[in-house]
């Protein structure tokens, strides 16, 4: 049966279907979490098989970035951001705060492109839950994330003392990010076994990305007619989230605490609920 595009978008956006299919999920992923737990340390082995120092990658490409940010930033160009009260600490800690939650977002839209082509076998059997398999790609992209971040308090510790209380609040920004990743990654992934060039769209947005998002530069660097993408952006409310509680110590961009909790439950219901509207095709088409 087609894929009837209105038909999906009403499927999508139904708020009663929309409760359901939360919970479905939730129940599922409990229900197989020692499948989901064994399959994401697959995939985590999967991506350094055969190299010499095996899954240490997984630990060692967060701090070399980190590493690579602090050298560049603090000894080569030598920027002079920071240390006011309005910007408490460095440069670097402001890119490295909102750079590592885009890279872990980055790197879950690359691979959850081939999620289900590359176990075009599990997914044929009737019995395998499949939507474990863009769920091990979240939760195994989540451990760089968890890496890197750990290499940035750090970082603040040696360069400026405590970190700010505000860092308390990591853990219900990593609870937000988890949904709002998984709804991409479903939705990457079910698109990914139709359309099989949505994984070079990926590669093309995530290089992209980090230029639309305030990442690299503070927003009042960007001439006023031009900051509407900022606001466009999705990407840009997770972005300021981070800051707030990694860079600044208060929030300072509360609004975005809100748009990024109620963008992340969209995302990852419409997500689900989109892999699961095609879900009965994949076996013909993979």
């Amino acid at each position: 049966m087609p894929i009837r595009l209105p038909h999906l978008l009403f499927n999508v956006f139904h708020p009663v279907r929309n409760a359901q299919a939360f919970k479905e999920l939730v129940g599922l992923i409990t229900r197989h979490r020692e499948l989901t737990l064994e399959m994401t340390r697959n995939e985590i082995r999967e991506q350094y098989v055969g190299q010499l120092f095996g899954a240490f990658w997984a630990i060692a490409h967060p701090l070399f970035v980190i590493a690579l940010f602090v050298f560049v930033f603090n000894f080569v160009f030598k920027a002079r951001v920071g240390g006011t009260l309005e910007m408490p600490l460095d440069y670097t800690a402001y890119i490295l705060s909102g750079l590592l939650p885009w890279l872990g977002f980055q790197q879950i839209m690359a691979r959850a492109c081939t999620a289900l082509t590359a176990h075009a076998n599990l997914v044929k059997q009737v019995v395998f839950p499949i939507e474990i398999l863009p769920a091990k790609i979240v939760l195994a992209g989540f451990i760089t994330q968890f890496v890197s971040l750990a290499a940035l308090v750090a970082y603040v510790f040696v360069t400026s003392g405590v970190p700010h209380s505000t860092y308390l609040l990591l853990p219900v920004l990593f609870v937000i990010q988890l949904f709002a990743m998984l709804g991409v990654a479903f939705a990457f992934a079910a698109a990914g076994a139709i359309f099989r060039d949505i994984k070079d769209f990926a590669q093309v947005f995530t290089t992209w990305g980090v230029y639309l998002a305030p990442i690299i530069y503070l927003p009042n660097w960007v001439p006023e007619q031009a900051r509407i993408v900022l606001y466009m952006n999705p990407f840009s409310y997770m972005v300021w989230c981070y800051q707030d509680a990694l860079y600044y110590g208060r929030f300072e961009h509360p609004w975005a605490w809100v748009v990024f909790a109620a963008g992340s439950l969209f995302l990852f219901i419409a997500g689900y609920r989109l892999f699961r509207r095609i879900k009965p095709q994949l076996g013909n088409v993979l």
